[in-house]
């Protein structure tokens, strides 16, 4: 029974550390996640990803010559940012060379419409997914961008920064970051609320009655905006209302 007791207590002991095991492995990869979650609200898109359902954070680029490719008929492609500048895969410059031709008129068979667009520093995205990919000496951070309509069009492209090393902290994670993409710290206007109602009685518009002379009535409203002779008449026209004189009398207002 105490073997039995024994061997129980061992067991428990070894779950206990495979977990405390798997836990410790998903650390860096969990915290760099959330960390940047925290920093970056996801904007949700429609499934065809042709239109924003909730907008999330605004990203402005810090560096030149990320290659994005259109949501419709171009197939996403990532930009890789090491030593300071960005690089696009092998498949963001095939799309970008069938354009080309396209364009020059030397390929008419692609049946697809896709241009590549490339951005440059000051650029506005949004973004669309974050993945931490904790793989050793393949461990990267990759964030899926996408811009407002451009002539039409949507564009989309990853930007992926790879660790060598491993992952490191979530603070140097987010350091790396900021060296390509920093949020939009623009605020939306803010509606100032209505003020509070006076106390005091408001004073009743100006107005003018029948008989007056256009010397009083000019007293009273200012200067008309047009003046109008018709026939024996003569009419005032201001922004909201029309003072009719007949023989130097007020006969109409309307």
């Amino acid at each position: 029974m105490k073997v039995f007791s024994t061997f129980l207590t061992l067991t428990a002991l070894l779950a206990g550390a495979c977990l405390v095991a798997a836990a410790e492995d998903q650390g860096p990869r969990n915290s760099i996640q959330n960390k940047l979650e925290s920093e970056y609200v996801v904007t949700r898109t429609t499934d065809d990803k042709t239109d924003i359902v909730t907008a999330g954070s605004v990203l402005t680029l810090q560096k030149d010559k990320l290659l994005m490719t259109p949501v419709i008929g171009g197939a996403l492609c990532s930009n890789i940012y090491a030593d300071g500048s960005l690089t696009p895969n092998a498949s963001c410059v095939v799309d970008r060379i069938t354009a080309i031709r396209r364009i020059r008129g030397i390929d008419q068979s692609s049946g697809t419409s896709s241009t590549t667009k490339t951005f440059v520093a000051g650029d506005k995205f949004w973004i669309t997914k974050i993945d931490v990919k904790d793989a050793g000496n393949d461990s990267v951070v990759a964030l899926e961008l996408f811009t407002d309509a451009i002539d039409g069009l949507r564009y989309h492209s990853t930007l992926v920064i790879p660790f060598k090393s491993g992952l490191p902290s979530p603070g140097e994670v987010l350091n790396s970051l900021h060296e390509v993409v920093k949020t939009d710290d623009a605020k939306l206007p803010s509606i100032a609320p209505p003020p509070p109602p006076s106390n005091e009685l408001s004073s009743p518009p100006p107005t003018v009655s029948l008989g007056e002379t256009p010397e009083q009535v000019v007293a009273i409203l200012g200067k008309p905006l047009l003046k109008a002779k018709v026939g024996a008449k003569e009419i005032y026209s201001y922004q909201n209302v029309k003072v009719t004189f007949l023989d130097g009398k007020v006969q109409d207002i309307q």
